[in-house]
């Protein structure tokens, strides 16, 4: 078996479908899954080099079995990339409890349970190489997404941390942060809205709903050049930490940057002032 075997998470559309087309035009093999993984099939190329699994990344049982799977039909996993995910939009009062639990379930947990599934493999091959797909929601929110930001937050803490500790068995982690990408993202397939009625933020929802909608299918990104991006990540001796993807991406997290270390110069003098006098 000649190049690199990649495990997807929500291979079925989307950036997840294009990282699993350009891996397998890089020579790799792929494990896409999905829900229902049979909906990419019309998509990509019939080949020995693919694998087709329905993996519900909330079904822990299912996650496992997967992983099995893989080991059973390739041997190895060299790439997993954590993809599968969803948007919880709306005004944060208007996100019901429920809807946070869901929202953390896939984007937070599921990374988790995949992590935690997939290290012991990587460990014992003494290479491996995960990819977390957060977005630029992961370095600074945006209003009426509050919910999907704090997920996308999680994981990069989450990352940087893990990257730390498997560093040594020659295991890399890499966050991926997208911009707006020409996906279904925005989609009423995909994307869902606060469920809580409330009159005083109706106005203000409303607002943001048709921005996002005006966003659809408009966005600027090309999903399949993220996809050949990350195919060169992985191939790479030494694969960055983090990686903003989009024109849009630079734009965002690099003011965000500047504001941050604008703020920390203009109070420096307030946050050292409570060490004590003998630190």
């Amino acid at each position: 078996m000649n190049g690199k075997v990649w495990f997807i998470t929500g291979a079925t559309r989307g950036l997840g479908l294009e990282i699993a087309r350009a891996a397998l035009i890089a020579g790799d093999c792929v494990i896409a899954t999905g829900r229902d993984a049979a909906q990419a099939k019309s998509e990509l190329p019939e080949s020995d080099a693919l694998l087709f699994l329905d993996l519900d990344v909330t079904n822990y049982d299912q996650c496992g079995a997967a992983i099995a799977h893989t080991l059973d039909q390739f041997g190895r996993i060299d790439v997993l990339v954590n993809n599968a995910g969803y948007g919880q939009m709306g005004i944060f009062e208007t996100v019901s409890e429920r809807q946070i639990r869901k929202q953390f379930d896939v984007n937070v947990f599921g990374v988790m349970e995949m992590t935690r599934r997939v290290l012991p493999v990587m460990r014992q091959q003494g290479s491996g190489h995960i990819i977390n797909i957060t977005s630029i929601g992961g370095t600074l929110s945006f209003p009426a997404s509050s919910v999907y930001c704090a997920s996308k937050h999680a994981v990069e803490g989450f990352s940087e941390g893990v990257a730390q500790e498997v560093a040594e068995y020659g295991v890399n982690v890499t966050v991926v942060e997208p911009g707006f990408f020409r996906t279904d993202f925005l989609d009423v397939s995909s994307v869902s809205y606060g469920e809580i009625e409330i009159p005083e933020v109706a106005q203000s929802s409303q607002q943001h709903r048709e921005a996002y909608d005006a966003m659809n299918h408009r966005q600027s990104g090309d999903p399949r050049k993220l996809g050949e991006a990350l195919v060169a990540i992985a191939h790479m001796g030494k694969p960055p930490m983090r990686l903003l993807v989009g024109t849009d991406a630079l734009s965002y997290v690099g003011n965000a940057y500047a504001k941050r270390l604008s703020d920390l110069a203009t109070h420096a003098k307030l946050s050292a002032s409570t060490d004590f006098a003998d630190a």
